[in-house]
């Protein structure tokens, strides 16, 4: 039985297939399949060698070219007894009759993956000259040119693809539907993209500083999501398989239902935070904005203190904890509503305690969370049409380059405060204010058009005192109004970049609180 494609072009029988493939799973299983189905098979290298040793009859593809492999294997399929077998189009009788002329006969079928470049990779003190000899060429080649010409040739990529392949031969007397032959066209094409892209962000991050002409990114898909934001919108997850580091795509989900596409958002933020403390820290993240944040000399008195900075937004939260989640976090965080949890590592116990929520979700990086393990990768920020592209960078603040611009120092006690307040307010959404006191959040105002307003609802939102705290802002002041709203909060200190029009003003305000101001000189925007 044949199919008809559009335009009347007719699927010839699979007849003749190469095979040659780097992930050997299903290959001996399938190859027989296809030998019962009368299907003649070349092969190369390995492939080779593992097909005959399981008595399956196989050719040499250097018996087809008439010429050995070269080059330790660098060159052997790239020849024309190969690709104009393969490119030939059946439809136009001069492709039939040049390559009979030349005694070269059709292929039907081409199995590829290609080498484990990625793999080559990530392997611990892998040389270089390993990854470029992990560069496959003859696959990508023999892929592309069956995808070509994807009406008469099927283009196999994947294991998977293997079962229904046979099913359809089997039903169809050797045959492949039009719409399968499409499919695995575009997979195919999906492949080779992928690879190349693995291969281009290798090279250009090792060779070409700075922004690249184009951004090839290999991404590889997680999972499908239930849906996106909301219900109406559909999503799924990709990773970038070379970031090194904890992250919530390589994190390992312990117990709980899939995370939805804001737990991943809240996770990935929550992470970050954690991932500029030494101390234990815990982090209580609700709408990519920290509710709660504390550092402390146990994990469990973080996260105490973290939850109750304000524990009427921490209802639906995610927690990252930097140190393992211990049996007396998991018994507090038990009693709430939490929809999931991230940490290094689970002590023994703690997830049984918290298995009895069965929609929370716990996630473990199997890695320490910290700024050791920090990469500063490339931000990325779709808009429509278009990618917005920049670097991560982090300006440290050393206590000694604190330009003092008040009246009053502030004491050592309050430097200390002010840089674990700067360090939460480049993380909350501009425009950020946030009061702290020693270790720990008070209040946080977050994602607001004015910067008095971020003042006056980090006031709202505290859930203790807010006497004595100090105060950060992610940008500068446009007025004195946001300090004087600090004032009436009892704050103390101001950390901020300065760099305003009326910054005079604004130390001016300072001065008549008694405040000390202390600029920065950098800006810490999130949008």
């Amino acid at each position: 039985m044949h199919f008809l494609l559009r335009g009347g072009v007719i699927l010839a029988k699979i007849k003749r297939a190469v095979i040659s493939v780097s992930d050997k799973a299903g290959i001996v299983e399938f190859a027989k399949e296809l030998q019962s189905a009368g299907v003649e098979l070349i092969s190369t290298g390995g492939t080779y060698k593992l097909l005959k040793e399981n008595g399956i009859k196989v050719i040499e593809v250097s018996d087809v070219t008439g010429f050995p492999e070269m080059l330790d294997g660098r060159v052997k399929t790239l020849h024309p007894k190969v690709h104009a077998g393969i490119l030939a189009r059946r439809d136009i009788p001069d492709h039939m009759a040049a390559i009979k002329d030349k005694g070269i006969e059709p292929i039907d079928m081409v199995v590829i993956n290609l080498y484990p470049f990625k793999q080559t990779v990530l392997k611990e003190g892998v040389k270089f000259e390993d990854i470029v000899e992990n560069i496959d060429i003859g696959g990508p080649s023999m892929i592309r040119a069956a995808a070509k010409n994807y009406p008469s040739v099927a283009v196999v990529t994947k294991p998977e693809q293997y079962a229904e392949i046979i099913e359809q031969m089997k039903a169809n007397d050797g045959n492949l539907s039009p719409e399968l032959h499409e499919r695995l066209m575009a997979e195919a094409f999906d492949v080779t993209s992928q690879y190349d892209a693995m291969i281009a962000s290798q090279m250009k991050k090792r060779f070409i500083p700075g922004f690249p002409d184009s951004f090839p990114i290999p991404l590889e898909k997680v999972q499908d999501l239930r849906y996106g934001e909301n219900p109406n919108q559909a999503a799924a997850f990709y990773k970038d398989p070379f970031t090194p580091g904890p992250t919530v795509a390589k994190a390992e989900c312990l117990w709980g239902k899939e995370l939805s596409y804001n737990n991943i958002l809240d996770l990935d933020k929550a992470l970050d935070i954690c991932m500029d403390f030494e101390k234990p820290t815990a982090v209580v993240m609700k709408h990519t904005n920290p509710c709660g944040l504390a550092s402390a000399d146990t994990i469990f008195e973080a996260f105490k203190t973290a939850y109750n900075v304000d524990p009427l937004s921490a209802f639906g939260c995610v927690i990252c904890l930097n140190r393992p989640c211990t049996k007396e976090c998991a018994e507090m965080i038990s009693q709430y509503f939490v929809e999931a949890v991230l940490c290094p590592e689970f002590e023994d116990g703690a997830v049984e305690i918290m298995e009895k929520k069965k929609n929370i979700r716990l996630l473990r990086t199997n890695c320490p969370i910290g700024p050791s393990e920090r990469v500063r990768e490339y931000k990325m920020k779709k808009v429509q049409g278009g990618m917005l592209v920049q670097t991560d960078e982090d300006v440290p603040i050393d206590p000694k380059n604190l330009k003092v611009v008040t009246n009053r120092a502030p004491t050592e006690e309050e430097v200390h405060s002010l840089l674990f307040a700067w360090k939460l307010a480049k993380h909350v959404t501009s425009n950020a204010v946030v009061y702290v006191r020693g270790e720990r959040a008070v209040g946080i105002g977050a994602g607001q058009m004015s910067r008095v307003d971020s003042a006056k609802i980090a006031t709202m939102k505290a859930n203790e005192p807010t006497e004595g705290c100090v105060m950060a802002s992610d940008a500068f002041f446009p007025f004195r109004d946001g300090v004087d709203e600090a004032a009436k909060a009892g704050v103390t200190a101001i950390i901020q970049p300065g760099g305003s029009i009326r910054d005079q003003e604004v130390i001016d305000a300072a001065n008549e609180h008694g405040m000390a101001m202390v600029f920065t000189g950098c800006r810490v925007f999130r949008h």
